[in-house]
């Protein structure tokens, strides 16, 4: 059971179905929905889209992630020679779960490095379009053509031919993938 606040009313969940709580006293109203919906503290950021990448190393966000996404975002090293776009408040998320682990473990040292060491805030502009730092850039091996991916909770940016090279990779294995993923209860 999960209770969301939404535009003045209290929503309440219970598997697919929805009710909604209003008022001083309680009023159901309940509905089933066949939909995903969005609610302002889940990020859901799903598609591809091919961009351009300018000669200011300026990058459009997909019109669909400008609102998700806010003002600034966090860009920073992802894996498999992509970068990843967090929404501040999913950053901190990524930080605190970062810094909850040891820093007695040289791979914990290690990986925080890697991710804190390069990561950046970048404002969103008015035409939607935020800043790629040279080295983030020269990293991911980034050039005119990106291609900007959602993953739930961040977006990635790859090289154009990079993701579609990795993206027929993991089609050939997603089956075998989506069996790992079952047997330890994921799918």
């Amino acid at each position: 059971m999960v209770i969301h606040s939404l535009r003045g009313g209290l929503y309440l969940y219970c598997g697919i179905e929805w009710s909604i709580i209003q008022g001083s006293g309680i009023q159901w109203e309940s509905k089933i929905f066949a939909i995903i919906t969005i609610f302002h503290n889940i990020i859901m950021l799903i598609g591809e889209y091919t961009h351009t990448l300018d000669d200011k190393n300026r990058m459009s966000l997909p019109v669909k992630f400008r609102k998700e996404m806010g003002k600034s975002v966090v860009v920073a090293p992802g894996l498999d020679n992509c970068l990843s776009i967090f929404t501040t408040k999913e950053w901190q998320k990524v930080s605190e779960k970062l810094s909850d682990s040891s820093m007695l473990t040289s791979d914990n040292r290690s990986f925080s490095r890697f991710m804190f060491g390069q990561a950046v805030i970048a404002d969103v502009d008015t035409n939607g379009r935020i800043l790629i730092p040279e080295n983030l850039k020269n990293r991911s091996g980034l050039t005119t053509k990106v291609v900007v991916i959602g993953v739930q909770n961040r977006a990635e940016i790859w090289n154009e031919k990079a993701w579609n090279d990795y993206k027929k990779k993991v089609e050939t294995q997603a089956d075998a993938l989506a069996d790992k993923l079952g047997q330890i209860g994921v799918l």
